[in-house]
């Protein structure tokens, strides 16, 4: 039993895109037994190149079903068969990603045509769904919109399943794509983490903890370890069955939640902020012992970017003026930067030039009192890495907005 689908997406960034148009048609081998069309209403805008696209306005989706209200009526249909797609990967992760914002984890065995038309028909111009069901005959009925692509993706599959008259190649591809190999297990396991910072957590079969850390891609990491031929990460390759995951959108709120959680990571600022003959310059530290730097930089690149920056502001060619700029010191302000995902903010509590707690809010009103400000704040200890340095390129940059503490 199979479920041949496709469907479209409103545009919106990697594993931000919202379903728009779906399509599934139940096949049983012989015949379609049950088939589900809908457009949907994404909840988010979709882009201008997505509308010319498919032919589907806001308009068009403001009044259609939204995704919570389909998802029983697609786990129905789709129960118990094998999920049928020309790319099955976007649909299929469209799929998940749905399902994940409302708390369901979605699993099923997949299947892909364009492999399986690359073997039994080789040699095709191309395998796009267009180009190819044209070459082959097929009629594609309302391109780019659910139901006319899906209709050209069963059709192809039976053309396929004709063809492949041993069912060797249809089998093999089967159980290639669901066998329980260290292959699928690596894809299974990164195929939603997202491409963005964040402490990751690998945990073994019974939940326990065998490797954290904070990386600057979690997708990218994890990939990178479970391709890893070092014997450090043997053990995580072995027993990773679950991978969890905190988003902390800039190095500034993961530094803080490394100090709230004391850990410590060692960092070398190896280059410096100079002035010299009237005007900035980066070099290395080392190269003098006895001048003390006005900012320290993890990167050359970084510094050349800062005094970028610097130049452009004319009151900063006064050295003094820039120096009171970023001065910490007897400095008693609530500072609000971005959050770790869209809507939130971040709220820093610096108390006599130190950072002294800090949290996330939603609404300002949150925070408009000491008080209130007390119940969301996480404290640092004393012993915390020193973030100085990193305020102040970010209050360079203009990353935060400062207020007097509320009383």
């Amino acid at each position: 039993m199979y479920s041949i689908i496709d469907i479209e997406s409103n545009g919106a960034g990697f594993r931000k895109e919202c379903i728009i148009d779906i399509a599934i048609f139940k096949y049983d081998g012989h015949k379609i037994v049950d088939q589900f069309i809908s457009l949907v209403n994404p909840e988010s805008d979709i882009t201008p190149f997505v509308q010319k696209l498919t032919n589907i306005s806001p308009k068009m989706v403001k009044t259609a079903p939204k995704f919570h209200e389909l998802a029983k009526r697609v786990i129905e249909i789709t129960e118990g068969t094998t999920l049928v797609g020309h790319n099955i990967e976007f649909d299929f992760r469209m799929l998940r990603q749905s399902f994940q914002r409302l708390g369901y984890d979605f699993k099923i065995n997949t299947l892909d045509t364009i492999p399986l038309a690359k073997k039994l028909i080789p040699d095709e111009v191309s395998y796009s769904l267009g180009k190819l069901v044209r070459s082959l005959g097929i009629p594609l009925v309302n391109a780019h919109r659910a139901e006319g692509d899906a209709r050209a993706t069963l059709e192809l599959f039976k053309l396929l399943v004709s063809k492949d008259t041993e069912n060797e190649i249809i089998q093999k591809q089967h159980d290639e794509t669901n066998a329980k190999s260290y292959i699928n297990k690596i894809k299974l396991l990164t195929q939603d983490l997202p491409s963005e910072k964040g402490f990751v957590y690998f945990q073994n079969e019974s939940g326990k903890i065998i490797l954290s850390d904070y990386v600057q891609d979690i997708n990218k990491f994890s990939k990178k370890l479970f391709n890893s031929k070092l014997k450090k990460f043997e053990e995580v390759q072995r027993d990773a069955e679950q991978i969890h995951f905190e988003l902390t959108g800039t190095d500034i709120i993961a530094k803080l939640i490394l100090n709230s959680k004391g850990i410590k990571k060692r960092e070398t600022f190896p280059f410096g902020l100079y002035f010299r003959n009237n005007k900035y310059l980066v070099e290395r530290n080392t190269l003098n012992k006895t001048e003390k730097p006005i900012l320290k930089f993890k990167a050359f690149t970084q510094g050349s970017k800062a005094v970028q920056f610097i130049n452009k502001i004319d009151e900063y060619k006064d050295v003094e003026t820039f120096k009171k700029k970023i001065d910490f010191r007897k400095r008693n302000e609530l500072w609000l930067g971005s959050g770790r995902k869209l809507g939130e903010k971040l709220f820093l509590i610096i108390e006599n030039g130190k950072t002294v707690s800090y949290g996330f809010y939603e609404l300002f009103t949150q925070i408009q009192t000491l008080s209130k400000i007390s119940k969301l704040k996480i404290d640092l200890p004393l012993s915390a890495t020193d973030l100085n340095n990193e305020l102040q390129l970010a209050l360079l940059r203009g990353d935060f907005e400062t207020l007097p503490l509320p009383k």
